[in-house]
């Protein structure tokens, strides 16, 4: 059990850092919020589609590189060179900080087209697949058997946690989002946390160094 709360945390803290972002998805989730309509369903079914993806990927790629030890060293190298430039990327945004806003106007939607809606920012956004099912997936199937569950559980929990803080919590976050400096802060936590997960994977995958 004591190797599990490393891999829980590791899967937690990379998909806090990717999840973490200004983009059509979280606008709508944080206007759900606002609105106070049908916010547990859209939370849930966000959370449990990162949750779905995030397994496949980690199962899938633990599968075709159960037996290319190659393949898997290359793929940590690459996801440690992504985390790398991600993480410069984020530090670079905390210089010149935008906002996440979301207009409480407009007319009501019912459950049913909510939930199309989230379907439509989650599923047919092509970069979900990049950070779900390759990035975290072939980083999650260099865990060991015995720890996959937990890495997933840790992802998984990120993107409950982060979903249903801005879907109930919207009315006190929407001013502090609104402030270039809170996302200042956050792009600055994540350019750090993506350092040092991709330092982690040099570590493993290149062990002798």
């Amino acid at each position: 059990m004591t190797a599990a709360w490393p891999a829980f945390t590791q899967g937690l803290a990379l998909s806090l850092g990717l999840i973490v972002a200004i983009g059509a998805q979280n606008a709508f989730v944080l206007r759900q919020g606002l609105r106070r309509e049908h916010v547990g369903s859209v939370v849930i079914f966000c959370a449990v589609a990162d949750a779905v993806l995030i397994a496949a990927g980690v199962l899938g790629m633990a599968q075709a590189l159960a037996d290319s030890p190659g393949i898997a060293r290359a793929l940590a190298l690459a996801g440690a060179a992504f985390l790398t430039v991600y993480g410069w990327r984020a530090l670079r945004r905390a210089r010149h900080p935008e906002r996440l806003t979301a207009a409480e106007a407009g007319e009501s939607i019912s459950r049913a087209a909510a939930l199309a809606q989230a379907a439509a920012f989650t599923l047919l956004n092509p970069h979900v697949y990049l950070d779900t099912v390759l990035l975290v997936g072939s980083i999650g199937a260099q865990q060991p058997a015995a720890l996959r569950g937990y890495f997933v559980a840790g992802a998984s929990t990120a993107s409950l946690l982060w979903f249903g803080l801005l879907g109930y919590g919207a009315r006190w976050l929407a001013p502090w989002f609104a402030r270039p400096g809170a996302w200042q802060l956050l792009d600055t936590l994540i350019g750090v946390t993506m350092w040092v997960l991709a330092a982690l994977l040099l570590r493993h995958a290149l062990p002798g160094s």
